[in-house]
């Protein structure tokens, strides 16, 4: 049964207040919603248009004035300025609300621009800010170097204690923001402890939640503040366009507006577009990756050479509990620990996988691998003999990946 949902946006220009709204019908299924969603119902088309503008026409100089006087209530179906979205980027904005079941999503240039966005909304000279110590490099640099330089202190918490982020917070603490998984490492927390902790200090959060895709999580479900998505990764699922996701509740929605606007931030309706192709097939994508990781990991815990597998595919540790008790599925993204006194060999394993390019960015079709050096203040795998390489597992055959592996675990020494 068809029901209508009609959602009524706030966006924002550099002058002005301005509602769009749209209608569209949903089924009872995300799966149907996703390939329903976004339709071209004036040209009868299966995919919105393209939308590209930098100038607004108006009627008169009375209908512009008007724009920066309209009343609160006041719906106004159209922009006055490009920078503040088009058609494109608003039925975008639309998908994402609903899969976040959000008040607001912002769009953003790439993944980190949308965690930039979520920490320098909230954050001021005198404040504080607890972060995950597993969190992404570049979120690090922005929070330990670029935040200090404005006044606001940056502390990082251990992820598998959490009584060290309660230690940490002072009457100064304005946000908590958390990664989870753990980038490189895979750490999966106790969330609700956390908004438990937050609330009680009247603290905002943001979870960044690029790997389990608001599919598997909806972090505002859950009492986050913000969410956090890149989705360049799997809501793009093509390697080919960079965009980030924040999506917020009324609570902190004035704050990040206001610096959205102040900040100049844009996706383009040429990325829009190509996010809203990807996200037509993102649940059935995510079921593959699951399937393909799991039947790797099948494999990669049988080799000798390899350590630890780092993903809560392990029943009864506490990734696993903190990983089930939140997450509806799992995704492709693997860590793996290698024990070896040679770097170098490490390196060739990489080298010769013939099906994992070698690269930076996920959740594409493809299969990826990548060493990566881990910097941190809790030292977990600070043995000079391991080794973490990263695996995103595509969309290929599984049993293909499997013996590309097999082959290439032979240059480890």
């Amino acid at each position: 049964m068809l029901f209508g949902i009609t959602h009524i946006f706030a966006s924002f220009c550099v002058f002005c207040y301005i509602k769009v709204e749209y209608t569209y019908f949903m089924k009872k299924s995300i799966s149907t919603f996703l390939k329903h969603t976004a339709q071209d119902k004036v040209n009868r088309s299966a995919n919105p248009a393209i939308v590209r503008a930098s100038t607004i026409f108006f009627k008169s100089m009375q209908e512009l004035l008007n724009h920066k006087h309209v009343s609160k209530n006041k719906r106004i179906d159209y922009y006055d300025y490009g920078r503040a979205g088009t058609q494109t980027t608003t039925q975008l904005q639309n998908i994402i609300v609903e899969l976040e079941k959000a008040h607001h999503v912002f769009l953003t240039p790439s993944g980190f621009a949308a965690v930039a966005l979520s920490i320098m909304s909230i954050c001021r000279p005198g404040d504080e800010i607890i972060v995950t110590d597993s969190v992404y490099f570049p979120t690090r640099m922005l929070t330990s170097k670029l935040l200090k330089e404005f006044g606001v202190k940056a502390q990082f918490y251990n992820p598998d204690d959490l009584e060290d982020l309660k230690n940490k917070i002072t009457k100064n603490t304005k946000m908590i923001f958390v990664e989870n998984p753990g980038s490189n490492t895979f750490e999966f927390q106790d969330l609700s402890q956390i908004i438990k902790l937050a609330k009680k200090n009247n603290i905002i959060t943001a979870l960044d939640n690029t790997w389990g895709t608001p599919l598997f999580l909806r972090p505002l479900d859950i009492g986050f503040d913000m969410s956090i998505s890149s989705a360049t990764k799997y809501f793009s699922g093509h390697s080919d366009v960079m965009v980030g996701t924040l999506a917020v509740n009324k609570k902190v929605f004035s704050k990040v507006n206001f610096y959205n606007r102040v900040s100049g931030y844009r996706a383009s309706p040429d990325d829009a577009y190509l996010v809203i192709r990807g996200l037509r097939t993102l649940d059935v994508r995510l079921e593959k990756h699951q399937r393909n990781t799991k039947e790797v990991i099948k494999f990669l815990i049988k080799q000798k050479k390899i350590k630890e597998v780092l993903y809560p595919h392990k029943k009864g540790t506490k990734n696993y509990k903190n990983w089930k008790k939140y997450y509806t599925g799992s995704t492709g993204l693997v860590g793996l620990v290698i024990k070896s006194k040679s770097k170098n060999s490490v390196y060739k394993f990489v080298n010769k996988l013939e099906l994992f390019g070698i690269g930076y960015s996920w959740g594409g079709f493809e299969s990826l691998a990548v060493y990566q050096d881990i910097q941190r203040e809790f030292k977990k795998y600070n043995d000079k003999n391991l080794h973490i390489v990263r695996l995103h597992i595509g969309l290929e055959d599984p049993k293909d990946l499997i013996l590309d592996l097999k082959q290439s675990l032979k240059n480890i020494k």
